[in-house]
């Protein structure tokens, strides 16, 4: 399987990486380009007008590689639910904002709504396949929680913070893609170790697709993932964790995906409260650039992080 597992990862990467410069151009000449934050880094006006959603070519290139490698498998498909379902919601958020010039996109009601419905989906499915538990395994341990019926809020909320989590993560050049990579990396350990080969293979190809990506997204960047990517990634964590049973390693795993969420809920409730904020800017890559630091400064040191919390994540699984 290993052997499989790479050339699934090798493939994406070669797949992403030739289409790419297509989809660019097909952008270009659509005029789709990313709009800026008015309230954002100065430094980040001359990124306007970047093609974006990018997300479409390696999450449709993961997503074919996937199922022909691993045949009819009910818990890939499982995956992809998720996966395709938060990508689409991201798709006609981009589709919304570069073709209709609305800056906010789909309201955020209908973002939830739509993550519920794909929750529901994803959990009938895995009730259909025998392949549902509301067992949680703690960290660092080999004990399990059961959640009972609470466990189908439980994921609706996995999937809804690992979405918005690595969408509050995509707003500096390379940061999402590579922090992904190295996330899905550790997740294609754990799924082995969990015996979910298909799992692994699925994660090894997303990655991949996300290091060809990463070609053309590195900074300066030629094309943003937007939302149908950023989106997507956060759906397949969160899908890939309760399908391996490791639902609360996410936190570590994703940590950096944490910490960004974390910072812009602090912000928020600081400034609401005492009417200060505690971030030069959020989320708390931005805090960094307006301390001075350069994108790749940032993006390299939040890689570094995600290195470290990845293997935290490995370490932790007790079984």
């Amino acid at each position: 399987m290993g052997i499989q597992i790479t050339i699934a990862a090798v493939v994406t990467f070669l797949v992403t990486v030739i289409a790419c410069p297509f989809f660019i151009n097909r952008m270009k000449l659509l005029q789709y380009g990313q709009q800026i934050r008015e309230d954002g880094p100065a430094g980040h006006s001359a990124k306007a007008g970047t093609p974006t959603m990018g997300g479409v070519v390696f999450l449709l290139a993961a997503a074919l590689v996937s199922v022909l490698m691993a045949g009819f498998s009910p818990v890939v498909y499982a995956v992809l639910l998720v996966a395709l379902g938060c990508g689409l919601i991201g798709f006609l958020d981009d589709y919304i904002k570069v073709a209709h010039n609305r800056s906010l996109g789909l309201k955020a009601r209908s973002k939830l709504i739509s993550l519920l419905v794909i929750s529901v989906l994803f959990i009938l499915l895995l009730l259909q396949f025998g392949h549902y538990s509301t067992a949680v395994l703690l960290p660092f341990t080999n004990f399990e929680i059961d959640l009972g019926l609470l466990y189908p809020l439980f994921v609706f909320l996995i999937i809804t913070a690992a979405s918005n989590s690595v969408n509050l993560t995509d707003g500096i050049d390379g940061l999402a893609a590579g922090t992904a990579v190295v996330a899905l990396g550790a997740f294609t350990f754990l799924a082995l170790q969990a015996g979910r080969a298909e799992i692994a293979l699925f994660c090894a190809a997303l990655a991949g697709a996300c290091l060809g990506f990463l070609v053309f997204n590195r900074h300066p960047a030629r094309l943003f993932m937007g939302d149908v990517g950023s989106l997507a990634l956060g759906g397949a964590f969160a899908a890939v964790a309760v399908l391996t049973k490791t639902e609360l390693f996410l936190l570590l795993i994703g940590g950096i995906f944490v910490l960004e969420a974390l910072s812009v809920i602090a912000q928020v409730i600081s400034f609401r409260l005492t009417g200060r904020r505690i971030l030069l800017m959020s989320p708390l890559h931005h805090h960094f650039e307006l301390k001075g630091w350069s994108e790749w400064r940032v993006v390299t040191v939040f890689w570094s992080g995600s290195l470290i919390f990845a293997l935290v994540g490995v370490l932790a699984y007790g079984r």
